[in-house]
């Protein structure tokens, strides 16, 4: 089975909210993208966080406009054995240097996880060292909640960025 990687932190010193997904999934490592499944809701769901279009943007600029408002991203899982794109699926994973980044980012107030694994895997990481959020994915496969549920729950991020 074929090892996948994630990609790098989109990550300043201004960060004050860091959103931790679990590992791209196949179109968003196809796309070179983070949440690059037209079919995931994290664009549309932080359009309502930020109260600022996101979804017409091209990606350089959806990156630039999270950075500008205090928001970094990054995933728990460096690399994993995976097929597909499934969380379930994961298998043999290496995590990401959580502890190494939160401690650089003096304005970090919380770390947001999206979705189960992520909380489940990143919150043995992060331990006590900054709040976390655990909140529903934004994955398509995650059907469990309908988009205006998952969007309540997300309006929770902006508290942080007050």
């Amino acid at each position: 089975m074929v090892r996948k990687a994630g990609f790098p932190a989109i990550v300043d010193a201004g960060a004050r909210v860091l959103i931790l997904g679990s590992l791209p999934g196949e179109a968003s490592l196809a796309a070179g993208q983070y949440y690059g499944n037209p079919r995931n809701a994290f664009w549309r769901l932080m359009e309502g966080v930020l109260a600022a279009p996101l979804v017409p943007l091209a990606y350089d600029e959806r990156l630039k406009a999270l950075l500008s408002r205090g928001v970094g991203l990054w995933d728990v899982i460096a690399e994993a054995e995976r097929p597909g794109s499934l969380d379930a699926a994961i298998r043999d994973p290496a995590a990401n240097d959580l502890v190494t980044l939160i401690d650089s980012l003096p304005n970090l107030r919380v770390v947001v996880f999206n979705g189960g694994t992520a909380a489940r895997l990143g919150g043995r990481l992060v331990g006590d060292r900054v709040a976390t959020l655990a909140l529903p994915s934004s994955s398509p496969a995650h059907a469990a909640r309908s988009f205006e549920q998952k969007a309540e729950a997300w309006k929770a991020i902006a508290d942080w960025l007050a």
